[in-house]
């Protein structure tokens, strides 16, 4: 990604925080700014640019046999300013790796047990290579070229072997036609003008304009002939005419979809709705050559997700959301009997919300990657016979993980299956859990499965060497009294290297406010709001989940509706004089505090309510909300405002109530230095929000400042600009509580 040329300021020696031209009686009164601050990059310490150079591993994708998997790497290079991109060839037996690398990146997935396939997209052309690989030794040969596609956005590719097909998603016309994308592009690249017109909401969404393309599946036949794989030139477009789009976006990929022999089955948004005010994304169920569309969900639900078959083939599953509007609703497991036209729920009374689900080999169990206390955990729950009718079940799920975050988890044969797991301390690696087989049968026949005999083995090392010599904190849990009736509050601790009980007063420490609000601080690795990169620049750091955070109950998430400055916000004081009481070694005249998006939000409230008493010394707001009322008029997506605040920003109940919790109507209180940060594509929380509050802090004198990022959304994702967000970000703090 190109790095504007007045972001490429040195990372040293920093922009004067206040122009000389500014007279000194409208100038806010601060110390000028250390020009020599230099982030702590010890050999014990994860640095900002440490852990911005660590490989970022995706999910493992593993084989029909189970003997192999691939893994698609990303690792930056400041001397160059690129991502690599590699693909790791894993043998799952000893763990031994075979890495191919990838230049010119692209997605790769299997054709068959010994063939990978490789979409990569080079001169404006988009092409499949077919890679074969070798185990005696793990090796490669070179690529081959098997065909070209008429378009250049194909992605999110699932090939079924006894089908013949390869499904994929890419952008199309209203004609529904990738043969006519190009000639259509560059029409309308030159069509005299750059204005977009729009009738109806949703003209924008996370960080695009919407334009005259969509996303479709495509199919086309793909087999190997003799020696060679050979791709077909006729293309399918099973979504043509029907008015839908799948995978949904921004961030549906793969998983918005399954394949079988016979069928695809995906999840899209209702089109007689309005996208921007409804959350309601319907099953549909679709022969390969795009005939026979049926919809499987009832039409009354909310969103849905993670539709998969059953290798049977005779049942397809998928999680379902009860509200429309509602986003952060509890995920439930939907199976649909597709030979008795039976749809029926299994985890009705599960008080926890899967993530993706994924059947067993032998169709006998669904597994579910869900949230619970703060772990993103495996669950596995026995599928019950079909009942005659539509019903509901809760069927009792057995946790196979305890700890860390997992991810991409897939069954393979011999009772196994391959996951990625990351944590406070490491980002993804593949692990490989066994037997499954005997947990399996004891589910299967109604009795508790003996977890312990599974096994949790690591293969990978991807980030060892990057990591050698860090001295990284786990976290610590801790639990407290918060507002929550009959439950406790929970938050990690992470400590700095070097920290040790018993020397009162030296620790400063900085509390961090996850966004969401519907969301949580996982024991999970992070390349944006890392614990570890603030806890090895010499703080204690303190991440609470107060109400409105999921993986601890239904309730505890609603908590936070139409009470954004209330509930969390007493947990979030609760949580930091538990901390403050039960470490003295922290020095309570050397605190701060950060937050992003709801996070954010929060650091706008505590500025203007100060009685509070949390007192910090410094404050970073990225990307918050200012106007809470206003946010439900300009955010892209205006279901969820509605939703959080009962109705919208102009029914009575829903005005008052975010006028109630508004920063907007608590500046005249702000007094504590605050540096804020935006971005310019971000269409969730536009740039006025961030704009607004920095004007506002200097009108007020109160020391401040603004970074913006012109060319990044709601996330800081460029290596480049990542180290700037550090930069400044601690640069704040130390001018404050003097770590310097």
């Amino acid at each position: 990604m190109r790095i504007l040329p007045f972001l490429q300021l040195g990372f040293a020696a920093q922009v004067p925080l206040y122009s000389s031209s500014v007279s000194p009686a409208s100038a806010p009164q601060i110390a000028q700014m250390a020009t020599d601050f230099a982030l702590s990059e010890g050999a014990n310490a994860l640095s900002p640019q440490d852990m911005l150079t660590l490989p970022r591993p995706g999910a493992p994708l593993p084989n029909d046999i189970g003997d192999l998997a691939i893994v698609p790497i990303s690792t930056y290079s400041f001397q160059d300013r690129k991502s690599h991109k590699s693909l790791s060839v894993v043998a799952l037996g000893d763990g031994h790796t075979y890495d191919i690398p990838l230049p010119d990146g692209g997605d790769a997935f299997w054709l068959d047990s010994r063939t990978i396939a490789h979409v990569v997209t080079k001169d404006d052309t988009q092409s499949l290579y077919a890679i074969a690989i070798a185990t005696s030794p793990l090796s490669s040969s070179p690529s081959f070229l098997v065909g070209s596609f008429p378009i250049t956005t194909a992605s999110a590719f699932r090939y079924s072997p006894s089908a013949q097909r390869l499904v994929f998603s890419a952008y199309v016309y209203p004609d529904g036609l990738v043969e006519t994308v190009k000639e259509q592009d560059a029409a309308y690249e030159n069509r005299g003008n750059s204005a977009l017109v729009y009738d109806a909401t949703f003209e924008r969404q996370w960080d695009t304009w919407v334009g005259p393309k969509s996303k479709a599946l495509i199919e086309v036949s793909l087999a190997k002939v003799g020696a060679q794989w050979v791709m077909g030139e006729a293309y399918v477009n099973v979504l043509k005419g029907t008015g839908l789009s799948s995978p949904v976006e921004p961030f549906g990929e793969a998983d918005d979809y399954d394949i079988s022999q016979t069928h695809v089955i995906f999840t899209a948004k209702d089109p007689q709705l309005p996208k921007a005010v409804h959350t309601r994304q319907n099953i549909y169920f679709v022969a390969h050559d795009g005939k026979d569309l049926r919809q499987l969900t009832s039409g009354v639900q909310g969103a849905t997700h993670s539709p998969v078959f059953s290798p049977s083939g005779d049942k397809v599953a998928w999680l379902e959301l009860a509200l429309d509007g509602h986003e952060s609703d509890r995920a439930k497991v939907v199976i649909y009997d597709l030979k008795k036209d039976v749809r029926f729920t299994i985890t009705e009374d599960w008080d926890r919300s899967p993530d993706s689900i994924i059947f067993s080999p032998s169709s006998a169990l669904i597994y579910a990657t869900t949230g619970d206390h703060a772990r993103n955990k495996i669950f596995a729950l026995a599928v019950p016979p079909t009942p005659p009718s539509n019903t509901t079940y809760t069927i009792q799920p057995t946790a196979l993980t305890s700890s860390g975050s997992i991810s991409g988890f897939t069954p393979i044969p011999g009772g196994r299956a391959t996951l990625a797991r990351s944590s406070l301390t490491s980002p993804n690696e593949v692990y490989e859990l066994s037997g499954l087989d005997a947990a399996e049968q004891d589910l299967v026949a109604g009795r508790k499965a003996d977890v312990k005999a599974t096994t949790l083995t690591r293969l990978t090392s991807f980030s060892s060497a990057g990591l050698l010599g860090k001295d990284l904190s786990p976290g610590k849990d801790f639990w407290f009294k918060g507002t929550a009736e009959g439950q406790d509050t929970h938050g990690y601790i992470i400590t700095p290297p070097g920290f040790e009980r018993g020397v009162n007063g030296k620790w400063p420490a900085v509390m961090l406010i996850h966004g969401g609000p519907e969301s949580a601080w996982f024991d999970q690795w992070s390349t944006r709001w890392n614990p570890n990169v603030f806890a090895s620049q010499g703080y204690v750091v303190v991440a609470i989940n107060p109400t409105g955070s999921t993986s601890f109950g239904q309730n505890f998430t609603e908590g936070i509706n139409q009470n954004w400055g209330g509930r969390p916000i007493q947990d979030l004081l609760m949580g930091w004089k538990y901390i403050l009481q039960e470490y003295p070694e922290i020095d309570q005249n050397r605190t701060v505090a950060a937050g992003a998006s709801y996070g954010g939000y929060a650091i706008n409230w505590i500025q203007g309510n100060p009685e509070l008493g949390f007192g910090f010394k410094a404050l970073v707001c990225h990307d918050g909300v200012f106007d809470t009322t206003y946010n439900g008029y300009a955010t892209d997506e205006l279901f969820f405002f509605n939703h959080e605040w009962g109705g919208r920003p102009w029914d009575p109940a829903a005005f008052e109530a975010s006028r109630k919790y508004s920063p907007a109507y608590t500046v005249a209180k702000w007094s504590t230095p605050q540096l804020t940060i935006h971005s310019s594509k971000d269409f969730r929380l536009p740039e006025g929000d961030g704009i607004a509050v920095f004007h506002a802090l200097q009108q007020l004198g109160v020391p401040s400042r603004l970074l913006i990022f012109p060319d990044e959304n709601h996330w800081v994702i460029n290596a480049g600009n990542s180290l700037k967000w550090h930069h400044e970000v601690f640069r704040w703090f130390d001018q404050f509580v003097g770590l310097s």
